[in-house]
């Protein structure tokens, strides 16, 4: 069996002039991502079988992309070239107070299209993960994210979502972000949260608070991520917080991605039905190895690099 990824892919150019805005930078770094692809890369790192669904620029950077997910092992046959659009850029820089200068150059991946999607089979396909805050920007890949979605609840796959909040996509209207997030939310199986972002999809003032609201209106299993403190694990209206993994971190870029990669791999052999009713022992195991695949990631620079230092052995 195996898990089909759907987002975008893009290039991340990294501002190395610390403290300067990206008009004052002069030295970038040049590294692939996407948190769906990063995603399908940690699975695919740790052992799992993985395909991508996604569109990249037919371009010096798109082939790039590929190339790295096929070092990998991502099954790429669905990652579609577009021959009209530049592959997506999202330009960063980090400044001294701690914010981020950004300006995203939506390209390629924002054109994938619902005809492109309904074209994907879904043969050996158990699971399904949404996890790109690009796919509810206006666009054909709104629509498409929307009619994959259906297509897994049909298949009746195992839904996996992350919505990967990102506050300078979505800069005046967080509303249609928090509207779309429910949709998945109430859909799937397992998703993933920030503390950040339970509290801003709940609208709650705390994360406690935040985890009630969760429980009430949704059916899935779910993880809020605390930092230093752990994960909360939410399942059949208890809780649980699973402690985290000391590190000395690096660079905390696809920590995240890895995490949800290793929940994934971990119920790769099991059909839906048998994943739904895991008893809470398993799932606490489940997610403690995902934080050890999150703290890996935390050790090295750059989250593509770090993926070349996961396997299954670190659950071990």
């Amino acid at each position: 069996m195996k898990t089909l990824c759907i987002g975008e892919a893009l290039i991340d150019m990294i501002c190395t002039d610390k403290g300067k805005t990206l008009s004052e930078g002069q030295y970038f770094l040049k590294k692939p991502g996407g948190a769906p692809t990063n995603v399908a890369a940690a699975i695919a790192a740790l052992g799992g079988e993985v395909e991508m669904v996604a569109k990249v620029g037919n371009d010096p950077f798109g082939k790039q992309l590929i190339d790295v997910m096929h070092t990998f092992g991502v099954n790429t046959r669905w990652v579609f070239l577009d021959h009209q659009h530049f592959t997506t850029f999202a330009f960063v820089s980090l400044m001294e107070d701690g914010e981020r200068d950004f300006v995203f150059n939506r390209g390629a991946d924002g054109q994938l299209n619902r005809d492109e999607v309904d074209s994907v089979p879904l043969d050996g396909v158990n699971i399904m993960h949404f996890g790109s805050a690009t796919g509810f920007l206006p666009g054909p890949l709104q629509a498409a994210y929307q009619a994959m979605l259906q297509k897994a609840l049909q298949q009746q796959l195992f839904i996996s979502f992350d919505p990967n909040y990102r506050h300078l996509l979505f800069p005046n209207n967080t509303q249609t972000f928090i509207d779309q997030s429910w949709n998945f939310l109430q859909s799937c199986h397992f998703f993933k949260l920030s503390d950040e972002e339970a509290i801003l999809i709940t609208g709650a003032h705390d994360v406690a608070a935040a985890t009630d609201i969760l429980l009430e209106k949704t059916n899935a299993v779910f993880c809020i991520t605390l930092g230093k403190q752990g994960t909360l694990l939410g399942l059949d209206q208890q809780t649980y917080l699973i402690p985290s993994i000391t590190i000395q971190a690096v660079d905390t870029t696809g920590a995240g991605d890895a995490f949800v990669g290793a929940v994934l791999y971990q119920l790769r052999h099991l059909t839906p039905g048998e994943i739904q009713v895991l008893p809470a022992e398993s799932w606490q195991q489940i997610i403690l190895n995902a934080n050890k695949a999150g703290a890996r990631t935390c050790e090295y620079m750059g989250a593509m690099e770090a993926f070349k230092h996961l396997s299954n052995q670190i659950f071990e």
